[in-house]
């Protein structure tokens, strides 16, 4: 493709490098051992992909475009592996909820369904696999609550009282 077609000022634009999830400044960057585990697997892969794009010599700016990002994404990522502070779930107290606990909430109402999810790591986080970050409102909530105990959750513009119901850790 001849240069007539394509824009000067694409080459110019510095790269937008996708952030890591929001860790509150100040805050340990707890991370269950799956967690560090995964960490690490996308190092390796990030590692992988920039030797592949330092390889690629067909096209010098999506070159320079793509190893920027990668850069940027490889120190971001080795930030956070530097502050990570391992957490094993199955050191915490078994009758109270703390961080990598798997907690079950039912509506003291009766009225809603039971809410289960597991406290991980900001970067473990993932609302499909029912992982939620321990800075969440909702793992806040019920972070040192005790086997039966009730708290209040804000749930949008309400707030709703839930018992835990169970609290489990590691694999059972």
């Amino acid at each position: 493709m001849s240069r007539a077609f394509t824009k000067e000022d694409d080459s110019l634009e510095a790269p937008i490098i996708p952030p890591r999830p929001a860790l509150p400044p100040g805050t340990p960057n707890y991370v269950t051992p799956e967690g560090l585990e995964l960490l690490r697997q996308e190092l390796t892969t990030l590692e992988a992909e920039r030797t592949l794009a330092e390889a690629n010599r067909e096209n010098e700016a999506d070159r320079t475009r793509r190893l920027t990002v990668l850069n940027g994404q490889l120190s971001a990522l080795n930030a956070r592996l530097a502050s990570a502070k391992v957490v094993d779930p199955r050191s915490q107290p078994a009758g109270e909820v703390r961080f990598g606990a798997t907690v079950t909430l039912r509506p003291v109402a009766g009225v809603g369904a039971e809410r289960r999810f597991t406290i991980v790591g900001v970067d473990e986080a993932s609302v499909a696999a029912g992982k939620v970050a321990f800075v969440a409102p909702i793992a806040r909530a019920v972070q040192g609550a005790k086997l039966g105990q009730r708290v209040q959750v804000r749930l949008g513009p309400r707030a709703e009282e839930l018992e835990v119901a169970a609290i489990r850790y590691g694999e059972e």
